[in-house]
């Protein structure tokens, strides 16, 4: 159980979407399965920061299922969201990394099974802020399922987060799907990769001025990997420069990154838009510290914090 769910309480943060099992190609006749999911990891780094969350989300019943369910409770997540279901895995071939590629198995995953009606009572009166994002959006009838969530949560005045994470499951259709949610957000996080594939006739600052436009009360992150973040709000824009870190890899920077920022936002709601994104981009180099989608704790955070200070 995470602490919250222990106390009785209801967590202030939900995320809502995805998790899987990306069986990656470790050499010629090898494999190694990696627990992820960007929604799932997003979820993770948060409560691993602090932050009362739960995820919301469905899994399967076997090993890979397990594996996950044993993570959220290791990450102190709030397990009263999670569904675990009869249904096979949702699993991602990563099949290279340099740079990724990967296909997707399953038409009847357990992911797709998630039930919004078996949440327990009274989670949208205590939730502070809903985080939205990547392929659940786009794979039926969960993504209806998480649409109408997320409209019913912005009637009632509950903060929505969104990060499209592009990813090759999203059509030539996603654009009128990803406006749709981008004028539900307080908070957009976008990279320089989703701007390109999801508007690849704009240049950057096109494509960044229409974003603002569609949602303009909302905070934007714009993140380009080892050239930093920019974060805008309102009239203001500041830059943010990346950590300099050891980097094994770069899976799950930018889950780690919005997971931060929430996780700063509730846990700080007096601190600064600069603070906020500093901690964010703290969270999000942390993670490149260790292989896979590493949700760092806070005292790795603070480290990179402090030593920068």
């Amino acid at each position: 159980m995470g602490a919250q769910e222990r106390a009785g309480g209801l967590p202030r943060l939900v995320v809502f979407g995805e998790a899987l099992t990306d069986m990656v190609r470790t050499g010629p006749d090898s494999w190694r399965s990696v627990a992820g999911g960007a929604c799932w990891n997003v979820a993770r780094v948060a409560a691993r920061l602090g932050a009362p969350t739960g995820w919301g989300g469905a899994v399967s019943r076997d090993l890979f299922g397990e594996e996950i369910v044993a993570l959220s409770r290791e990450a102190g997540l709030d397990l009263r969201f999670l569904q675990v279901v009869e249904r096979a895995p949702l699993v991602a071939m990563v099949h290279a990394l340099s740079p990724p590629r990967y296909f997707f198995l399953g038409n009847d995953t357990a992911d797709l099974a998630f039930d919004p009606s078996l949440l327990p009572a009274g989670w949208e009166r205590a939730c502070a802020f809903a985080h939205f994002g990547c392929i659940s959006l786009v794979r039926q009838p969960l993504g209806a399922r998480l649409l109408a969530i997320a409209e019913a949560l912005h009637a009632a005045g509950v903060p929505i987060s969104f990060d499209p994470n592009w990813r090759n499951l999203m059509g030539d259709d996603y654009p009128a799907l990803f406006e749709r949610l981008a004028a539900l957000a307080t908070v957009v996080k976008l990279s320089d990769e989703d701007l390109r594939h999801i508007y690849p006739a704009l240049e950057p600052e096109e494509a960044i001025a229409h974003v603002r436009g569609l949602a303009p009360a909302a905070t934007l992150l714009y993140t380009q990997g080892v050239e930093g973040i920019t974060a805008c709000q309102g009239d203001t824009c500041m830059r943010q420069p990346a950590f300099r870190v050891e980097v094994v890899d770069t899976v799950g920077a930018g889950d780690a990154c919005i997971g931060g920022y929430l996780a700063s936002l509730l846990q700080r709601p007096e601190a600064s838009l600069g603070e906020h994104v500093r901690f964010a981009a703290a969270a999000a180099a942390a993670a490149c510290t260790r292989a896979g989608a590493h949700a760092p704790t806070a005292a790795e955070v603070q480290a990179l914090l402090d030593a920068s200070a």
